[in-house]
C-alpha cells in the first residue's frame, strides 16, 4: 500500500470569508493560516498547496488584547545603516489595518517558496465589502 500524495492540478480551491469585526487578531490569523495551508482537509500534503482562498473583511475592527495596541512594535529595515523603521500597532491600524492581519498570517505559514505561493491566496480588506463576490465565498466562523 502506498502513501497518498495530493497533486496540485487535482485541487479545486474554495473561497471563504472571515469577518474580523470584534475578533481577536491571533484567532483570526490562526484560522486563516490553517485554511490557506489546507490543514483542515483530509488530503493535506505538506509539500503541495492544498489550501483554499481566504478573504478577511473589517480588518480595522480586529481586537488586540492586553496592552498590545500601545506596546506592540513592527520593525522594518532597508539594509542601510541606521535606517530601521519602527511603527506601533495603533499607528499601523490607522495607516494600513490590513497589514496587521497579513503580518500575523505570514508568520504562521512556511517561510519558503510554498509559503510565498500560499500567502497570495489571502485577501484582506479594511471595510465590509470585497470584490470577490463572483467567487461565492462561504462564511467561516472563528
Amino acid at each position: 500500500m502506498s502513501t497518498f500524495f495530493a497533486k496540485k492540478e487535482e485541487q479545486k480551491p474554495r473561497w471563504f470569508v472571515i469577518d474580523a469585526d470584534g475578533k481577536v487578531l491571533g484567532k483570526v490569523a490562526v484560522k486563516a493560516a490553517k485554511v490557506l495551508r489546507g490543514k483542515e482537509k483530509a488530503m493535506f500534503t505538506p509539500h503541495v498547496d492544498t489550501g483554499d482562498f481566504v478573504v478577511v473583511v473589517n480588518a480595522e475592527k480586529v481586537v488586540l488584547t492586553g496592552k498590545k495596541e500601545e506596546q506592540k512594535q513592527y520593525m522594518s529595515h532597508s539594509q542601510y545603516p541606521g535606517n530601521e523603521k519602527i511603527i506601533l500597532a495603533k499607528n499601523l491600524r490607522v495607516r494600513h489595518p490590513e497589514k496587521l492581519i497579513e503580518h500575523a498570517v505570514r508568520g504562521m505559514i512556511p517561510h519558503n517558496r510554498l509559503g510565498r505561493q500560499i500567502i497570495t491566496k489571502l485577501k484582506v480588506y479594511k471595510g465590509a465589502s470585497h470584490p470577490h463576490a463572483a467567487q461565492k465565498p462561504e462564511p467561516l466562523a472563528v
